[in-house]
């Protein structure tokens, strides 16, 4: 069996009412033209249908409700994708075993309610969150709650990126081009909120709080040398803060924290940089995901091939992990 932890679904009615309610969809919206199985069910599974006993796990795609709408609806919005979403489940549950939870982080107290209606009473098997809430980071004390929550459930965090275009890569631009803030900016994204929750010590705190991250880690384990060795000397390049405490106060050597981090396989089929992530992560932190429907599931799949793995380590990455993670007795 196959188990895709990382997809995304529009539910009609979250659609329309982040349609009606909200402030766009911003830069999906066209993306959304040619892919009909992020909408309807039926072209779902078709595209599933190329892995034999193969499921997903479904979450709300992009844009961030925090990014769209005002506290009050954004939290409205996060209910009805997740009451939507635990639907889809109960309806469909030999395609679809489980489903993330969706919060907005615009109020703690509103999103902490959420997260444990989604999770006690509708039956989703973590949350999803992004590696920005508005612009902000998430070591923030304010959002120290929702980590310390799921910890205590023992489920894991999705964390996705977000960056739109109007984060430009030049002073002298008004915004990205060429789409590299999505193509590169994404997993910046990623790699920059990894590195302030590590340095922030939130693996001190709760030592087994389970993250998954995107696309592999983002740029994480490919700059394996610049986080070790090179942030050794954190703070010898910034002569306006003084950030000379901050490793001494963790209880482990830097690097080792972003390898409590999860990656999952969601590379759009590329081969080069598995390889890479194995080694950084290992077997046990590395789980199946294509980002369906926006990226191919086959090729994904088949990308594997390129990986020097016994049969137990496939069948970690493919479904074992997946099921201890979201503690999935029976699928």
């Amino acid at each position: 069996m196959t188990i895709d932890i990382f997809t995304h679904f529009f539910p009609k009615r979250y659609l329309q009412e982040l349609s009606d309610r909200g402030a766009g969809l911003g830069a999906i919206a066209g993306r959304m033209k040619g892919l009909p199985a992020i909408l309807d069910l039926e072209a779902r599974f078709r595209a599933m249908d190329v892995l034999d006993d193969y499921k997903q796990i479904v979450a709300l795609p992009n844009p961030a409700v925090e990014d769209v709408a005002s506290p009050t609806v954004a939290a409205d919005l996060a209910r009805i994708g997740n009451d939507d979403l635990a639907l889809i489940v109960d309806r469909h549950a030999d395609r679809f075993p489980a489903f993330v939870a969706s919060v907005s982080l615009l109020d703690i107290d509103v999103a902490l309610t959420e997260i444990r209606r989604a999770i006690e009473q509708l039956g989703a098997k973590g949350i999803q969150i992004y590696s920005n809430i508005a612009g902000k980071p998430l070591d923030l004390p304010e959002f120290l709650p929702i980590f310390r929550l799921m910890a205590d459930y023992d489920l894991p965090i999705w964390l996705h990126p977000t960056r739109t275009a109007a984060m430009s890569d030049y002073r002298s631009e008004a915004k990205s081009r060429y789409e590299m803030w999505w193509c590169f900016g994404w997993p910046y994204e990623t790699s920059v909120a990894m590195a302030r929750l590590a340095f922030s010590g939130i693996f001190d705190r709760h030592p087994d709080l389970k993250i998954i991250t995107h696309h592999l880690g983002g740029m994480v384990p490919f700059y394996e040398g610049r986080l070790g060795p090179g942030m050794k000397f954190l703070g010898n390049r910034t002569p306006d803060e003084d950030y000379s405490t901050v490793l001494t106060s963790l209880k482990k050597p830097h690097i080792d924290y972003f390898r409590m981090f999860y990656a999952d396989t969601a590379m759009f089929g590329g081969t080069a940089g598995l390889p890479t992530g194995l080694t950084f992560f290992g077997t046990d932190r590395i789980v199946f995901a294509t980002d369906a429907p926006f990226a191919p599931i086959r090729e994904t799949f088949d990308a594997l091939n390129e990986l020097d793995l016994t049969a137990q380590d496939r069948q970690k990455i493919l479904e074992g992990n997946a099921r201890k993670l979201l503690k999935l007795s029976s699928v």
